[in-house]
This record gives structure tokens, sequence and C-alpha cells, in this order.
């Protein structure tokens, strides 16, 4: 696993071990970028359910202003601790050890954007996007990786979705707050 593009291109970054880690692959992560390239300079991150954190620190090597770190495991915050160290961006960033839900219901900063990977088959996108929407900015997009064939609703709140993409046994739906020129359609 490694950082793909930016400052911290080549990167080499550490995961866990286990039958409940599931890192995205070089794969899936290049297209997730691609999607939100043109949003990521100076944006505010939350990568929820961060696990070893490479999500959002791919977001810090593409010029994200800062990005939030979330997991309820000590063992991933500190794999992720660990490779936001290597990669110089401990001041650009906050771990969080919590519950993800919990987090969503306590906290009061606004992010533009969310990556979203929780564990697949618990329902945990369909239990985290109705808090999250409150937190997202009038900018905000929300990018949750889930399997193949759970079928998200076509709104929460503002957040309306975009489109969904499909790369093997993995899906990207993609939530957007819609610009005002938008709405109108």
């Amino acid at each position: 696993m490694r950082v793909i593009t930016g400052i911290a291109r080549g990167r080499k970054l550490k995961t866990l071990e286990g039958e409940d880690v599931r890192p995205t692959t070089d794969m899936v992560k290049e297209a997730i970028f691609s999607i939100i390239q043109f949003d990521i300079e100076g944006s505010v991150i939350l990568d929820l359910f961060c696990g070893s954190g490479q999500l959002g620190i791919e977001a810090l090597s593409r010029g994200a202003k800062y990005c939030r770190f979330v997991d309820k495991s000590q063992a991933s915050a500190e794999c992720a601790r660990e490779n936001i160290a290597a990669c110089g961006f401990k001041d650009e960033c906050g771990i969080t050890v919590s519950d993800s839900l919990d987090f969503l219901r306590g906290v009061r900063m606004t992010f533009d954007i969310a990556l979203l990977d929780p564990p697949y088959r618990n329902g945990l996108i369909e239990k985290a996007m109705p808090l999250l929407e409150s937190k997202m900015s009038d900018r905000g997009i929300v990018v949750c990786e889930h399997e193949k064939g759970l079928v998200l609703p076509d709104e929460y709140g503002k957040l309306k979705r975009s489109k969904t993409y499909r790369y093997g046994k993995i899906e990207v739906t993609v939530y957007r707050v819609p610009l005002p020129n938008e709405e109108e359609e």
C-alpha cells in the first residue's frame, strides 16, 4: 500500500493484519481521487472508519488543508498515526478514537469531503449518512466505498447521490451538495 500522488507520492504505508481489515485497493483509491481531484485543494477532509489512514493521507498529499481521522480501533488509530508521521502530515490532521456514529453526533466541525470506507454488510453507511449530512459544507462531497449490490438512497437531506461506480466486487457511491444553479434543474 502506498501514496499514489502528491507531495508524499510513493511513500509506503503500513496496514493492519487480520480478517476485519480490508484496505482500499490502489485501483479503487485511484478511481476515488480521480472523481474528486478538482475538489481536494484546500479542503477539510473527514476520513471516517479510517483504518490505516490511507484515504485521508492521499487527500493531504494532494493538497487538502486538514483531515480528521476517526476509527473506533486503537490499533487502527495507532497505525494511522504512524503513517501520518511517516508522510509528514502531523500538523495537518487530528486523530479521534471513537465509534464513528458517536463522533458524528458530537462533532462541531464542518467538512468539505468525507471519505467513508466502513466494514461491509453492517449498515454503517446507512446509519452514518443522516448524521453526516448536517456536518457537510455547502460544497460538500461524500464518497462511500461499499460492497457491490448495496443500493443507497438517492439523497440524505441536502446530499444528493451523484453517481455510483463499479470496480469488480466494490462500488463507490458519491453524494454532493448541489450548487445553487444545479438545484433548479
